[in-house]
C-alpha cells in the first residue's frame, strides 16, 4: 500500500513557494504488532510551521529535508494490531501532511468523544488552536469582566475565539483584520469594533476606537500591531504574545518597537507562551468551550481546501490572509 505525503524539499528564504515541497510516493510498511494504520482524512495547516521549516533551534524542531512534514492530522483506522484501537475509530495524530500512515499510536488520540462535534474541530476550536485562545486568554492574559480586550489577526483560527471567548466573559472586543468581508463576519460574531488595517493605519485607527484605552491585548500579528497597542494600553496593561506573522518571513531581523520606553511608564505586562505548557488545562478548556458553543456564544468558522494537492496552496494562504478562522483540508469527499 502506498502513501503520499508532501516533504519539505528545500527550506525557504523569505516568503515560502510551492518550490519548496514536493509530492513523493512511498510505500507502507506491514503493520507490525501493536501498530495501527489510519487513513487521514483532515489536515491543518498553522502559521507555527513556518518556524519549522528554517533549521533553526526554537521550541520545537525544525522538519527534516526530503521527510514527509509533521502537523495535525484526523483519520480513521484501517487496520489494527494494537487492543487499544479498533477498526473505523477516529484519531487525532501529528502525521500530518499525507494521506495514510503507519505507527505506534503514541501521543495519538481516541476521537469518540468527539459524536456531538465535526471532527474537523478537533483541529480548530476544539483543538490546538482553541486551547491556546482559551489559555492565552484566561491564564497568561487574565482577563476580567468589563475590560476592554484587542486582538491582532482577529478572523483566524485562533484570533476568532480569543473574541469570542473575552466577549462570552463580559468583555470588550476590538479586533484587526485584512478585508472587508472579515471586518463583516467579525462584527456578526460579536466583536464590539473591528479595523481593517489595509484601508486604515492600525496605530491611527486604534486610537480612534480606544478612547478608555486597551486593558488586554492578545497578540497574533506583531510588528506595527504591537506598536499601535503599546500607544493606547491603560497603566498596568497586559499584553499576551502568541504569534507575530507580520513578521514571519522577513529576511532581515526586524527592529523592536519604536515605543518601548512606554513599556516601563505604563508598567505594562508582557508574556510570551507556547501552547504546549498549558495541556493540564485540556478538560477545563474543553468544557468551557464545549459550553459556549452550546449556547451559541462561539461561532466556529473553517475554510476548507479539498485534496492533498492542495495542501501546500491552503498553508500559502495563511500569509496573504485567505482564510477566515480556520483553514484545513479535505482529503475525501462524502
Amino acid at each position: 500500500m502506498k502513501s503520499s505525503q508532501l516533504q519539505l524539499c528545500s527550506r525557504p528564504e523569505g516568503h515560502p513557494s510551492a518550490e519548496n515541497f514536493s509530492m513523493v510516493h512511498v510505500d507502507l510498511p506491514e503493520l507490525k504488532e501493536g501498530q495501527i494504520l489510519v487513513r487521514n482524512e483532515f489536515l491543518t495547516v498553522d502559521p507555527y510551521m513556518r518556524g519549522r521549516m528554517n533549521n533553526v533551534k526554537s521550541y520545537v524542531p525544525p522538519f527534516e529535508l526530503n521527510q514527509p512534514l509533521e502537523g495535525g492530522a484526523v483519520g480513521f483506522v484501517v487496520e489494527s494490531k494494537n487492543s487499544a484501537f479498533k477498526v473505523g475509530e477516529p484519531v487525532l495524530s501529528g502525521f500530518g501532511w499525507r494521506d495514510l500512515w503507519v505507527a505506534e499510536p503514541k501521543g495519538v488520540i481516541s476521537l469518540k468523544n468527539m459524536e456531538d462535534y465535526p471532527l474537523s474541530w478537533a483541529l480548530g476550536t476544539l483543538g490546538m488552536p482553541g486551547l491556546t485562545a482559551w489559555s492565552g486568554l484566561h491564564k497568561v492574559g487574565a482577563l476580567q469582566p468589563n475590560e476592554t480586550v484587542f486582538v491582532s489577526g482577529a478572523a483566524g483560527a485562533v484570533g476568532s475565539i480569543v473574541g469570542q471567548l473575552a466577549k462570552a466573559h463580559g468583555a470588550r472586543v476590538i479586533g484587526s483584520a485584512g478585508s472587508q468581508a472579515k471586518v463583516d463576519w467579525l462584527k456578526e460574531i460579536g466583536f464590539d469594533e473591528v479595523i481593517n488595517y489595509q484601508k486604515q493605519p492600525i496605530r491611527k485607527a486604534l486610537a480612534e476606537v480606544t478612547a478608555k484605552g486597551i486593558d488586554l491585548y492578545f497578540d497574533n500579528v506583531g510588528g506595527s500591531h504591537l506598536e499601535a497597542a503599546i500607544d493606547r494600553m491603560n497603566v498596568k496593561g497586559r499584553i499576551v504574545l502568541c504569534g507575530a506573522i507580520e513578521q514571519y518571513n522577513q529576511l532581515e531581523r526586524p527592529s523592536g518597537p519604536d515605543n518601548m520606553i512606554m513599556i516601563v511608564g505604563k508598567q505594562l505586562s508582557l508574556k510570551g507562551f507556547i501552547v504546549s505548557s498549558y495541556n493540564t488545562y485540556h478538560n477545563q478548556f474543553q468544557e468551557d468551550v464545549r459550553g459556549l458553543i452550546g449556547k451559541g456564544q462561539v461561532t466556529v468558522q473553517e475554510t476548507v481546501s479539498e485534496g492533498l494537492d492542495q495542501m501546500v496552496n491552503a498553508f500559502l494562504g495563511l500569509f496573504s490572509g485567505h482564510n477566515t478562522g480556520k483553514a484545513i483540508v479535505k482529503l475525501s469527499l462524502n
